[in-house]
């Protein structure tokens, strides 16, 4: 394991604080991997109940959002922080607003079950299904690769993505050339913004990664 923070016993304070925010930042994705998961259970099982948990588990998430950005400024502001301490602190305000948006993402999602849920299932939804679970597992790579300060596993998790964008563009293809569709076209227009919407949420859990690395080697990819 990788350390993110080397101890320096003149600046225990500013450890404690890193430290702080290193458990904030990864209760925070734990909140997000539920909420991804809620939303594929809402759009995947046709589940409802899980649908109507996301605003309020949104909520729980911006919280976190903007108590760790605020504590990473005024760190910033008031600790005199050195060069790796703002390479941390940098990269933490830099992810948690990608995990940020993956929580819009999986709440748009829920709102998508929501509409969709009255139409018959599309042909399509099994290979969505698939799509969103690459994106999960990626998610979980990313926090993971944080949790442990895995450099490699930060980078891998950029060679994940060709696996959602392959099936974005297979789904994409399929919705737009569909023929025959009988009246009403919203079930169409539904599921290629939930597609758009796992796209995005795996671009972000690729930029969580490339952070992880960046924090361990102090290099932008």
């Amino acid at each position: 394991m990788n350390v993110l923070y080397i101890p320096n016993p003149q600046r225990p304070q500013m450890e404690r604080a890193i430290r702080r925010l290193e458990r904030d930042v990864l209760r925070m994705g734990a909140l997000v991997e539920q909420s991804f998961r809620l939303s594929h259970q809402a759009l995947f099982a046709r589940d409802l109940i899980a649908a109507e948990q996301l605003p309020r588990l949104d909520k729980k998430i911006d919280r976190f959002y903007k108590q760790i950005e605020s504590d990473c400024t005024a760190i910033m502001t008031l600790q005199a922080p050195t060069a790796q301490d703002l390479r941390c602190l940098s990269a933490f305000m830099q992810l948690v607003r990608d995990l940020e948006r993956i929580g819009d993402y999986a709440k748009d999602l829920a709102e998508i079950a929501i509409k969709i849920f009255p139409y018959p299932s599309h042909a399509a939804l099994p290979e969505i299904a698939v799509m969103s679970h690459h994106a999960q597992a990626m998610l979980a790579t990313s926090l993971v690769a944080l949790a442990d300060l895995d450099e490699v596993g930060g980078r891998g998790v950029k060679r994940l993505d060709d696996a959602v964008d392959n099936a974005y563009d297979r789904v994409y293809q399929t919705l737009a050339h569909q023929r025959d569709v009988p009246g009403i076209v919203e079930p169409i227009v539904l599921l290629a913004l939930a597609i758009r919407c796992l796209e995005r949420m795996a671009d972000h859990a690729t930029n969580i990664g490339q952070r992880v690395a960046y924090i361990v080697t102090g290099q932008r990819s």
